[in-house]
């Protein structure tokens, strides 16, 4: 059989330090079927771009890589959309980004063969490691078992519920024209969409490493800005809008309550203290630990006596 079953999707950005493990991950996968691996480089300023032409030139039949000479994200366009979903021939889409990496070997036979096994099941994932500076930090692993994650608890676990390197989803889906992707096309909403109706197959077991606070990546660059970091949980909570709409309100109650978290942490991330001890964020203040309550209550006087001088 020399058709591909999988399309490994992997986009980068200034990851020389980590490409070469990455790369070394996909490649090392022992499996009864044929993959490819669909690289993105979006202009790198660094020796990435190189370091994948020189495995690219070794495994021609295996690495398809772009070049791109115009930082894309940058432009705002959805990379994958854009780019790496029109090419991929699997009928299984695998994704790691460029400065994480695999761990196991039969990480894609794994996951294919589980979801061979389910066919109603569109997305697979596992538990990861966490890694800071080389040292490990602490694990993914949203259950202590293997088992099918219900769909409303993938949404209550927002995007840092599993690793995203971890995930392969159906290819068919990613190509639906579902507007809460394209509302915000990211970790998240991925593993939203591959959830939607039958759950998410978790397999228990570490099969990946995901790098944590590299430079240059979202999570390093929105840590001390509070704005930045408002208007993601903003957007995350028009996305949940527009998802409920689509899934014809199958899960409303935890969509709604969702959204309002996401609506509280927005208001708290712009100091907007007085508003979340009132309707409708009541409730959720409430159930907040002492402290927490404690700050915002602090800071909403101080604020009311500072206007009032």
């Amino acid at each position: 059989m020399n058709e591909v079953l999988v399309s490994i999707g992997c986009i980068t950005y200034n990851h020389e330090k980590y490409i070469e493990d990455c790369l070394k991950g996909f490649l090392c996968q022992r499996t009864d079927f044929p993959f490819e691996i669909l690289i993105h480089d979006d202009a790198s300023t660094d020796g990435t771009a190189d370091i994948i032409r020189s495995y690219a030139k070794k495994y021609p039949d295996i690495i398809k890589p772009i070049y791109q000479t115009e930082n894309q994200y940058s432009k705002k366009v959805s990379i994958s959309a854009a780019f790496q979903y029109p090419r991929m021939k699997g009928k299984y889409y695998a994704i790691c980004e460029g400065d994480d990496y695999w761990t196991d070997p039969f990480k894609l036979q794994t996951q294919i063969h589980a979801m061979e096994e389910h066919p109603e099941i569109n997305i697979c994932t596992h538990a990861a490691e966490v890694r800071q500076n080389g040292k490990k930090i602490s694990m993914i692993a949203p259950k202590d078992h293997s088992c099918i994650i219900p769909m409303e608890e993938v949404i209550v676990g927002g995007g840092a519920f599993i690793a995203t390197n971890s995930i392969v989803i159906r290819s068919g889906i990613l190509l639906e024209e579902y507007k809460f992707i394209k509302k915000l096309p990211m970790d998240y909403t991925t593993q939203l969409l591959g959830s939607i109706g039958k759950g998410m197959l978790y397999i228990d077991k570490c099969m990946s490493v995901y790098n944590f606070m590299n430079p240059g990546s979202w999570t390093s660059i929105t840590a001390n800005d509070r704005q930045r970091k408002a208007d993601s949980h903003k957007k995350i909570a028009e996305m949940l809008r527009v998802l409920n709409e689509e899934t014809g309100y199958l899960y409303d109650s935890t969509i709604k309550k969702q959204t309002l978290y996401h609506e509280f942490e927005y208001h708290d991330y712009l100091r907007h203290y007085k508003l979340l001890k009132q309707e409708p964020y009541l409730e959720r203040y409430k159930e907040l630990p002492f402290l927490a309550k404690l700050r915002i209550t602090g800071r909403s006087w101080l604020g009311e006596r500072i206007a009032k001088e």
